[in-house]
C-alpha cells in the first residue's frame, strides 16, 4: 500500500515562500519504494493538444458568510484565532439570515495533455490543458487551460516548523513524551488532526490556502498527504484522516475548488466518496500496479504521474487512451535543468 512506501524529497525551488507560507513549493509524495534515482536525460515531446469535453459542473448553494479565514495579502497562512464560523442570530426575520450563493466546481477534464509543476513553474508544452502548480504561485495561462492547486494538507512544509510553532503549537503532533512526531521518510512534523476540535481548527488554517488556490483562479486542489495516519506511529488512525479529509474537501468546494485524492489507494471507493473526492491524482501507480484501485472509484478521472520509464510505460500500455498520464523527473524540475524530464502518452 502507498502507506507503507518510502518517498522521494523534491527539491524546494522557493525557500523564502515556504518559511513565510507555511506551504511551500516543491514537495511531491512521491510514493516511490526506492531510494536512488538514476538518471534520465530531458527528452522533448511533440503533444497533439486534446479538445477534452466539458467536464461536469457540481453546485452546492452556502450562505455567503464565510466559515473559514479569509484569504489576505499577506503571504501567511491565516490565523485560525479568530473565529471560524458566522455567528449565531436569535432573530427568526428572513432579513437577519445570510442570503445564499451558488457556488460551482468541476473536475479536470478526463485523458488531458497533463503537466505536474509543483517544483518550478514554467510555461506549459504545447497541447498540455490541466497543469499542477504549488498555491505559491500563479497557475498557467492559456486558453481552456484548467489548474490544479497543491496544498500540503497533512503535514508540515520543510521550513514552515517555526511558523506552526509560533503560531499553532498545539496543532503538532505530539508523542506521549510530548516530543514532535516526524515523517521520517520527509523529516516533516506532522499535524494533529486526532480530534473534531482539532480538526476543525487545522481546517480553519488550510482554509486560507484554499482561498489563495481560488483568488488566484485555480479551479480545483490537490491535498497532499492524506495517508500521514500511517507514518504516526499509532498516534492517527485512518479514520480521523477521512474526518479531516471530508472537512477540508467541504472548505474546498465552498470556495468553488473540485477536489483531488491524493494517492492513498487503499481508500474504499465508499470512503473516498463520502470525503467528496472529484478525481485522483496518483503517483506512481502504474509502477506499483495500483492504477486500478482508482479507476475503480473514478472511472477515467485519473490523473497519473510516473517517475520511472518501466513505471510510465506500464502506465501508458494499460491506460493511456483513458487517463492523464506524464513521466516527471522527481525534483519536478523546469526544462533547462539537466534533471528535466516530461513525457506524455
Amino acid at each position: 500500500m502507498a502507506s507503507s512506501r518510502s518517498r522521494i524529497k523534491v527539491v524546494a525551488v522557493t525557500a523564502a515562500a515556504v518559511v513565510a507560507l507555511g506551504v511551500g513549493v516543491g514537495t511531491a509524495s512521491a510514493g516511490t519504494r526506492d531510494h536512488w534515482w538514476g538518471s534520465r536525460p530531458a527528452k522533448p515531446i511533440a503533444s497533439a493538444s486534446r479538445a477534452p469535453s466539458a467536464p461536469p459542473v457540481t453546485t452546492v448553494t452556502t450562505p455567503r458568510a464565510s466559515t473559514s479565514p479569509r484569504s489576505t495579502a499577506s503571504t501567511r497562512p491565516t490565523s485560525t484565532r479568530a473565529t471560524t464560523s458566522p455567528r449565531a442570530t436569535t432573530s427568526p426575520t428572513p432579513s437577519t439570515s445570510p442570503k445564499a450563493t451558488t457556488v460551482a466546481w468541476a473536475a479536470p477534464p478526463a485523458n488531458a495533455n497533463f503537466d505536474y509543476q509543483i517544483g518550478a513553474p514554467y510555461p506549459p508544452p504545447s497541447g498540455v490543458t490541466v497543469v499542477t502548480r504549488d498555491y505559491t504561485v500563479s497557475p498557467a495561462t492559456g486558453a481552456g487551460m484548467y489548474n490544479i492547486c497543491y496544498v500540503n494538507a497533512h503535514q508540515v512544509q520543510p521550513g514552515a516548523d517555526s511558523w506552526w510553532q509560533a503560531n499553532h503549537p498545539e496543532l503538532l503532533l505530539r508523542d506521549a513524551r510530548g516530543q514532535l512526531v516526524i515523517d521520517e521518510d520527509w523529516d516533516e512534523v506532522m499535524l494533529d488532526y486526532s480530534t473534531a476540535a482539532k480538526r476543525a481548527a487545522l481546517t480553519g488554517v488550510v482554509s486560507g490556502w484554499l482561498g489563495a488556490c481560488a483568488s488566484k483562479g485555480y479551479q480545483a486542489v490537490e491535498l497532499d498527504n492524506l495517508d500521514s495516519f500511517g507514518r504516526s506511529k499509532g498516534l492517527l488512525s485512518e479514520a480521523q484522516s477521512v474526518a479531516y479529509a471530508t472537512s477540508l474537501t467541504t472548505a474546498a468546494h465552498g470556495k468553488g475548488l473540485a477536489v483531488g485524492q491524493k494517492n492513498t489507494a487503499e481508500l474504499t471507493t465508499t470512503q473516498s466518496r463520502g470525503v467528496g473526492f472529484d478525481f485522483a491524482v496518483a503517483e506512481e501507480c502504474g509502477q506499483w500496479d495500483e492504477c486500478g484501485e482508482y479507476t475503480r472509484t473514478y472511472g477515467n478521472k485519473v490523473i497519473v504521474i510516473e517517475y520511472t520509464s518501466a513505471g510510465f510505460t506500464k502506465a501508458c500500455n494499460a491506460f493511456g487512451s483513458k487517463l492523464s498520464i506524464v513521466q516527471r523527473d522527481v525534483n519536478v524540475t523546469a526544462p533547462g535543468s539537466k534533471a528535466y524530464v516530461r513525457k506524455a502518452c
